[in-house]
């Protein structure tokens, strides 16, 4: 598997990332969104997939946990998770 796959079904987005897989309750999540700092505001956050420097970066926010998911298409996965 290449790159980061989001998938939300049953209410439940789904994000895998070579051998990892996070599980999260779409009425957890309070916002998701774009950001185009290197490391994130969040330093406790939760970062999946390569960190380059031309890479975007997409945020999402839930309850308990901020995640930063590392990726060359931020647009579609934030439509996914929004979806």
């Amino acid at each position: 598997m290449f790159g980061i796959n989001v998938k939300k079904s049953n209410d439940i987005v789904t994000i895998k990332w070579q051998l990892s897989k996070v599980e999260i309750p779409a009425s957890d999540i309070i916002d998701v969104s774009l950001d185009d700092t290197y490391g994130g505001e969040d330093k406790k956050a939760f970062r999946i997939g390569t960190p380059y420097g031309t890479t975007d970066r997409v945020v999402i926010k839930t309850k308990t946990q901020t995640y930063i998911l590392y990726t060359t298409n931020p647009t579609s996965i934030k439509n996914k998770i929004l979806s």
